[in-house]
């Protein structure tokens, strides 16, 4: 895995006063870190050159309430993670999504801004990854100070456990594998004073024709700047509206530049602040945007090829955006996996059948949606072992089945799981029709119908997952979930 990084910036960071928590994302700058030397060069390539990516790409968000955070998966397993929650669950939600989907590492934590309800599990994810799990790459924050409790705790857990920090500024990249990661804000100097949602840290993440744009919650001004700093070059698949839905964020000049084709809004159902705003819903609305809201979507998944990008999520709610309000809550917390909706492709966005129902853990449900080449399906799941899971690794496996009339030649075929982990099918492996071939998580002698995978541990999530299988030529032909 690459860890090596750039950054234009050391972080000076400042030991603050523990004072009165400020709620929300409406609090002035207190401080001004001292930032010097920004890159001036303009990041995203205009080389018109056809681009291509190997592997997937999973961005995950996280429905943690009135708040926000993102945790982005590449296609070798390295992890990215953008802002931790609010304050007030101590990011338990957050570590709860991370650990439920098997994240050992944090490679990138990426804060958007010191705002409480962005920072909120800060503090926590660090202690809880350096002390127990594989530790944290690196840090980057926009470098503007809160004073907040909240803050305080995320700089002694910094300080602490001496994770390298860098204050991050527009030009900067963050190393991503097959994904490029570029910084769009915020510029050098600050706008606004150094207000923290106008100079939120702005991503955008490109795989293969496919593109994601995180904003933080830049307001009106950094949206301007945005678009007059970068015109057509946002475009992207997927936005994320800036500032939890509110009507300072999202404006029409920004989305026509961005021009996404869903957008993604992170907040509470019975929000204290109206979020997401009328205004909001009514501008994508105009432009036929489908809009999912962790509030009634619950997690909310993207998986890129490079080419398609599988929207996944926890509830099937509407997507209209004046109709968002019709769907029921979910609450954060809810563990259930993810299914299938739509997929995106370079022209037109297509229906799952069957609304891509949701697996039992256990055994597929005759419901579900499995991509088929030929006929290959998903015929059980067994993911909690007898006893001990890590002991008995043998008793945790998948089955599969060739329902088509034809048989399937699976040499070089990939077996994944949400968390990227990968298992090749060995060649000369084939399933005639009506034939199964179960997949065992330990170790053994393989056969025409058993395979073994030989990993360490257990892969198979008990709480629920997403079953991948791709052909040798990157094709995927199978994605299933089960809870």
């Amino acid at each position: 895995m690459n860890r090596s990084r750039r950054a234009s910036h050391a972080l000076v960071v400042v030991a603050l006063a523990v004072v009165i928590v400020l709620a929300g994302c409406t609090g002035a700058p207190v401080s001004d870190p001292t930032a010097t030397d920004g890159s001036s060069e303009a990041p995203l390539d205009d080389a018109a050159e056809p681009a291509t990516a190997n592997g997937t790409l999973e961005v995950h968000y996280i429905n943690v309430g009135q708040s926000v955070s993102t945790l982005v998966v590449g296609s070798d397993g390295e992890t990215l993670l953008v802002d931790t929650g609010h304050y007030n669950d101590d990011g338990e939600h957050v570590l709860a999504y991370l650990r439920r989907h098997g994240i050992e590492r944090i490679d990138h934590l990426v804060t958007s801004h010191n705002d409480a309800d962005h920072i909120g599990g800060n503090g926590a994810v660090i202690d809880y990854y350096e002390t127990e799990a594989d530790g944290i790459g690196a840090i980057y924050d926009p470098g503007i100070a809160a004073s907040t409790r909240t803050y305080g705790e995320y700089l002694d857990a910094v300080e602490e456990h001496d994770v390298t920090l860098y204050e991050t500024r527009a030009g900067d990249t963050i190393p991503f594998g097959e994904t490029t990661v570029d910084v769009l804000g915020p510029p050098e100097p600050y706008l606004e004073g150094g207000d923290r949602n106008e100079n939120s840290i702005v991503l955008k993440l490109t795989h293969g024709d496919t593109s994601f744009v995180l904003s933080g919650d830049a307001e009106d001004d950094q949206e301007a700047y945005l678009v007059d700093e970068y015109g057509d070059r946002l475009r992207s698949t997927v936005l994320k509206a800036g500032h939890h839905g509110s009507s300072s964020s999202s404006g029409g000049a920004f989305i026509d530049a961005v021009n996404p084709r869903v957008a993604v809004v992170s907040s509470a159902y019975d929000s204290q602040y109206g979020h997401p705003h009328e205004e909001v819903l009514r501008r994508f609305a105009d432009r036929s945007i489908p809009t999912y809201w962790t509030a009634t979507h619950g997690d909310i998944v993207f998986v890129s090829d490079g080419a398609t990008v599988s929207v996944r999520t926890q509830r099937d709610a509407p997507t209209a955006p004046l109709a968002l309000r019709d769907g029921d809550p979910v609450e954060p917390g809810t563990s259930d996996g993810v299914a299938e909706r739509v997929q995106i492709t370079g022209d037109e966005t297509v229906a799952v059948a069957d609304g891509g129902s949701e697996t039992p853990e256990g055994g597929a449900d005759e419901g579900s949606t499995a991509e088929s080449d030929g006929g290959l399906e998903l015929a059980r799941v067994n993911a909690d072992a007898a006893g001990d899971d890590g002991a008995n690794l043998n008793d945790e496996y998948v089955v599969f089945e060739n329902a088509g009339s034809d048989a399937l030649d699976l040499s070089g075929w990939t077996v994944a799981d949400e968390a990227d982990k990968r298992y090749v099918i060995p060649d000369g492996v084939t399933l005639a029709p009506g034939e199964t071939l179960t997949l065992y998580t330990g170790s053994g002698a393989d056969t025409d119908r058993e395979l073994y995978w030989g990993a360490g541990s257990p892969v198979w999530n008990n709480a629920g997952d997403t079953v991948f299988v791709t052909t040798a030529t990157g094709e995927r032909v199978l994605t299933e979930s089960y809870e």
